[in-house]
């Protein structure tokens, strides 16, 4: 099926954005299980920002008393120790990160992370800093020979953290410029060659009204599955009636 626009009517008008991007990881899971071999085990993520509030209630029915120091049920006095001011004070939340992804376990060398793949959201685009902390962690998953694979459906937040990635690297992608997509799917990988570290990188750019790509998935430096993005895509797209 052609790739909808989750962000803009009359898809949004549906269903929301939230509510696919929090389906779509299990699904991808159900799709990769059929080509996982036996010692892999794949598990989908989602972790919300601070910002994402649900109507819940809680009460506390039986709240833990508070004592004071040098009061009788507390026990005897002790000195406490107060740090200096402190030298540098950001307003900066690392729990905003928004993360929907899926990661894939090696469950033979002791579940050792051997490939994640994350789907981009709004709140991974809309700041420098966000975009930065996104950047940051696929970095730092490539540097440990993880398989880093970038899904953004992101249509209304013009960047490619893609390219960001590969900046920070001081590297291009030639088939990305000099205008990024702003929206593109892709597979990336560190491993070694003889004494050499190799990057690699498998990049579609994504078009609305257009199929999803297949990527590599690597398990290993010889070993790769793929991932039909467009099958786990239709499924969702299916189970929440966006079509």
């Amino acid at each position: 099926m052609p790739l909808l626009d989750h962000f803009r009517p009359p898809v949004v008008n549906k269903g929301s954005w939230e509510g696919f991007h929090g389906g779509w990881p299990m699904t991808i899971v159900l799709d990769l299980c059929k080509s996982l071999p036996q010692q892999y085990v794949a598990e989908p993520r989602v972790h919300l920002g601070k910002n994402f509030e649900v109507d819940v209630c809680t009460f506390d029915n039986n709240p833990i008393p508070k004592y004071e120091s040098g009061s009788p049920a507390y026990g005897l006095e002790t000195a406490t120790w107060a740090p200096p001011e402190p030298t540098l004070s950001l307003e900066v939340d690392p729990t905003e990160l928004y993360e929907y992804e899926v990661l894939v376990f090696d469950q033979q060398r002791g579940r050792e992370l051997v490939a994640a793949i994350e789907i981009v959201s709004p709140a991974n685009k809309d700041r420098p800093e966000t975009r930065q902390a996104f950047v940051s962690k696929c970095a730092a998953l490539l540097q440990k020979k993880v398989c880093v694979s970038i899904v953004d459906l992101v249509t209304v937040k013009h960047f490619n953290l893609y390219c960001e990635l590969l900046d920070s690297f001081s590297q291009t992608d030639p088939s990305f410029a000099p205008n990024p997509p702003s929206i593109y799917a892709v597979s990336c990988r560190s491993h070694n060659l003889g004494d050499r570290s190799r990057f690699e990188s498998w990049a579609y750019p994504m078009v609305v009204g257009k199929r999803l790509p297949i990527l590599p998935i690597w398990l290993s430096s010889d070993h790769a599955i793929s991932l039909d993005l467009e099958l786990s895509y239709q499924q969702t797209c299916n189970a929440l009636r966006l079509v």
